[in-house]
């Protein structure tokens, strides 16, 4: 199959798609998990990722852009909106709970640290 790989980051995976393939449906098919609300129709912004500005996106949607609020400006892109056009890195913020998650497991090591 020809087509576009796009990597997703933290992970590391990669996946390659047709053209025109939007980002979202990019990651379910990478096995990347990017939580939405709202089915990939722009209403619910929980589905943010970061790219470079150079990277194998289309052009923001109208939609997106009122969205978004000028955030696509810095890298941030609806993947529900954005279209794979050429090879492309994105990132996936992590959720407020992977945060969290992740906070409450660096204390727990280093608290293991302070035991002996």
């Amino acid at each position: 199959m020809n087509g576009i790989k796009i990597t997703f980051l933290p992970s590391g995976k990669s996946v390659v798609v047709r053209a025109g393939i939007s980002v979202l449906d990019a990651s379910r098919r990478a096995g990347v998990v990017i939580a939405t609300r709202c089915q990939g129709k722009a209403a619910c912004m929980m589905c943010k990722v970061v790219h470079r500005a150079d990277s194998g996106l289309s052009e923001p949607t109208g939609p997106e852009i009122l969205k978004l609020g000028g955030l696509e400006q810095t890298g941030i892109r609806l993947s529900c909106q954005a279209r794979v056009i050429g090879e492309v890195v994105v990132e996936v913020p992590e959720t407020p709970l992977q945060a969290a998650v992740r906070r409450k497991l660096a204390e727990q090591q280093e608290d293991d640290g302070k035991l002996w």
